[in-house]
């Protein structure tokens, strides 16, 4: 990270959030993730990082996190190691619709790390909804938001951000999440937020990269959950109240978890239910 006087400000700012809005992000769950989340554990372990609100809710001292979408990873890097150019390149963004499709159109293999990350969060702020969503050849294809005043530079937390991200021993890993997996040991705290099992073929957004969710990567990750568990690691899991889901893991607790759905496109599909179940391998 860039040293500056500006890094004397950090020690007073305030606890690190998410930096960006993702489908299936976690903050109204926090208060029932971290009730049943295990009371001391080694390495903190999150295959499919997304937004992080749990990571940065506990902000352990050691963790793991990876993501399959490499412009994520990208900017969890840049918000490390260089958040003060970072907030620069934001100022220099538009809320403007013309703009916004300029810029969802740049090609990323010719931007640095840094305008990455930068194009990145600003496409997230202004986009429709804040989903991210690819199309089949690994585009960004959400549509504009039409916002009044979106929240571009929000400066406070991401120097927040980086500062979590500077005072802890984070690995940031660009990969699938059986590979992350892998490297879990006895001891380890290992958070599963897949994309959700969607309750009908057009009910929720399960596409964040070029290639879906499917119910046999569902099955696989189950799997991989039972190995875990057997392994001795601390293992937590969120999915959709299904009753798929609930078989794959019957040898486990589970516990049934009211949600407000808000992605859904059409308003009267949207409200509080018994949408979501916590899954865990272990007992607190």
């Amino acid at each position: 990270m860039r040293n500056s006087a500006k890094t004397v400000q950090l020690e007073l700012i305030a606890s690190p959030k998410p930096f960006v809005k993702w489908a299936g992000g976690k903050r109204q769950l926090l208060d029932r993730l971290i009730e049943h989340a295990p009371r001391s554990y080694n390495t903190y372990l999150e295959p499919f990082i997304g937004g992080g609100a749990l990571m940065f809710a506990l902000m352990p001292s050691k963790c793991i996190i990876s993501d399959i979408n490499a412009e994520l990873i990208n900017t969890y890097n840049v918000i490390r190691e260089d958040v003060y150019e970072l907030l620069d390149s934001l100022e220099q963004h538009t809320n403007d619709e013309k703009y916004f499709y300029a810029m969802r159109a740049r090609n990323t293999i010719a931007l640095t790390s840094v305008e990455r990350a930068s194009r990145f969060i600003y496409l997230n702020k202004t986009c429709f909804n804040g989903l991210y969503r690819e199309n089949s050849k690994g585009f960004f294809n959400v549509p504009f938001g039409r916002y009044e005043n979106p929240n571009i530079v929000d400066t406070e937390n991401l120097i927040a951000v980086s500062k979590y991200l500077n005072d802890s021993d984070v690995q940031f890993l660009n990969q699938d999440y059986i590979r992350t997996a892998y490297t879990a040991k006895k001891g380890d705290f290992v958070y599963f937020d897949p994309p959700y099992l969607p309750a009908s073929k057009t009910a929720s957004f399960t596409k964040y990269a070029k290639s879906d969710f499917t119910v046999k990567d569902q099955e696989r990750l189950s799997i991989k959950f039972s190995e875990l568990a057997n392994r001795g690691c601390y293992v937590l899991l969120s999915n959709s109240n299904m009753p798929f889901i609930k078989e794959l893991y019957k040898d486990f607790e589970i516990i049934e978890i009211e949600a407000t759905r808000a992605i859904n496109c059409k308003a009267e599909k949207r409200g509080k239910g018994m949408y979501e179940v916590i899954v865990k391998s272990y007992y607190i």
